[in-house]
This record gives C-alpha cells, structure tokens and sequence, in this order.
C-alpha cells in the first residue's frame, strides 16, 4: 500500500534520512525506533508531506505521492493522518470544536470558520470521542485536561479525518506510563477493529516490542533493523542505539523485587 524508494531529505550538510526504502503493507501496526535524531520524524513528515523531500520517491497504492500538488496533496493528508508529541490542539477551546477541526477539509467555507459545523459532523465527532473515553469532556476546555486525556482528543480529531493512514510521532513521549498505556492501546485498538495501518515513532523499546508486529530501526538517518520483535537481538539493538541497551523490567517483576527487599 506504502512504499518508499530510496527515500533521503537533507538539511544543510546533514542527511536527516538517507536512503531509505520501505514496503508497509494495508493493515500493518509498525514501530518506528531509534535515537533522538535518528531520522524517524523527519521521515514521518516525508510521507505527509509536511516537508518534500530531496530525492527518492513515495507511493500510495501506485500513485506517486511526492508529484501531488493542490487539491490533491489535500486529500493525500486527510487520507494520511498525523498525531504529535505535542498535541496540537487549540487549549481555549472545547474538546468538541477541537476533534471537530478534522472535519475541516470537508466542511470549507464562512460556516467552518464560524465553528458553525453540519449536525451530522458534529454527532459524528461525539461518537468519536466515545470511542475512546472522552465523551463526557465534550464541553470542557482541551486546557483542563491530562495529558492523556489530550492526546486521546487528539486522535479522536485525526479519526475525523478518515485516515487510511495514521502517523504517529512520538505521542507518548510526554506521558506517565499509566497514560502511555492508555494511548497505545487506543492505537492498537484503531489499528485492529478499524484496520487503519499505524506507523508509530518510539523511543521506548519495550513499548514498541509490546505493541508492534513490526518494527523498524533507524540510526543516522538509515533503516538499520526491520523484523519482528523477537528478532530484536542485543547485537541488532546496539546497531540501532549505538550501545547496549538494558530494558526495564516489566511492572509486576519490579514489584516482586520490592516486596523480597522488604
């Protein structure tokens, strides 16, 4: 469905991505690991075009994604949805006008701009939100939430979108780990009932050996692991961070350990 060829953006003298070449098949939920730096959000960002690219080539179900311009390189990032790191939402407004904002490639004009949004949308944007837990924030202000609960409006608003795609860049990384939890398997649960394919950047391995199928290694801007989880040696791990790396041990193994301390 996905496939990138020999994909490079260079910034300056630095190659934030080089090289690289992917198949991600319909369907398919894909960690994306690596260093800070590694090139795993300027990739995401190549795909969705937030930013084009320096050579290579992107190509949707056989349609050359990096020729798209106007109207079409539109759609391509409606179909193509991005949840960040940071949220993104506007904080003085409700939670409902928020998730509605996804509706907007379909809802131009005066009225949008008026938060005047058709009652099908709206309804549509409610069910959303109850999806994923948050219907009864309608109202509120996205400032009087967790950081969770936003990141949850957040995607509620991508979900608006009708994605085939979803691009999530980093969206744990400012969570607790309770939240954490709650995000990725929201994604999981978006990925598996609605067989939406979710590319998802991480920085916690154990996260991404947990949640994904597959999963990719990016370091120096180069894919240097694609594979199982289980074929995530200690070798194939240093390749990708540069150094060993010793996982932390999962919450009820800590625990025992606590209580033979005690």
């Amino acid at each position: 469905m996905l496939e990138l060829r020999s994909v490079s953006k260079t910034f300056g003298t630095n190659k934030a991505v080089d090289e690289v070449s992917l198949n991600i098949e319909a369907g398919a939920m894909v960690g994306i690991i690596g260093r800070s730096g590694a090139g795993k959000s300027t990739l995401l960002r190549l795909i969705n075009r937030l930013c084009d690219l320096s050579s290579g080539e992107i190509l949707w179900r056989g349609m050359p994604v990096t020729r798209l311009q106007g109207e079409a390189l539109s759609e391509w990032r409606a179909c193509c949805g991005m949840v960040f790191q940071q949220f993104n939402l506007s904080p003085r407004l409700d939670v409902l006008t928020n998730v509605l904002t996804g509706s907007l490639y379909r809802n131009k004009g005066i009225p949008a701009l008026f938060k005047a949004f058709p009652q099908s949308e709206r309804a549509r944007a409610i069910l959303e939100l109850d999806s994923l837990d948050m219907a009864h924030a309608a109202m509120q202000r996205c400032c009087t939430l967790s950081g969770g609960q936003q990141q949850r409006v957040a995607i509620a608003r991508t979900l608006m979108q009708t994605p085939d795609i979803i691009l999530a860049d980093e969206p744990i990384a400012s969570l607790d780990p309770a939240n954490a939890e709650t995000v990725m398997d929201t994604l999981r649960r978006i990925n598996r009932e609605r067989n939406i394919t979710v590319l998802v950047n991480l920085h916690a391995l154990d996260i991404a050996r947990r949640y994904c199928p597959r999963i990719i290694g990016m370091a120096a801007g180069r894919v240097v692991f694609d594979g199982p989880p289980e074929a995530l040696t200690p070798c194939a791990v240093e390749k990708i961070y540069g150094r060993h790396v010793i996982e932390a041990p999962a919450p009820e193994i800590r625990v025992k350990q606590l209580e033979a301390v005690a």
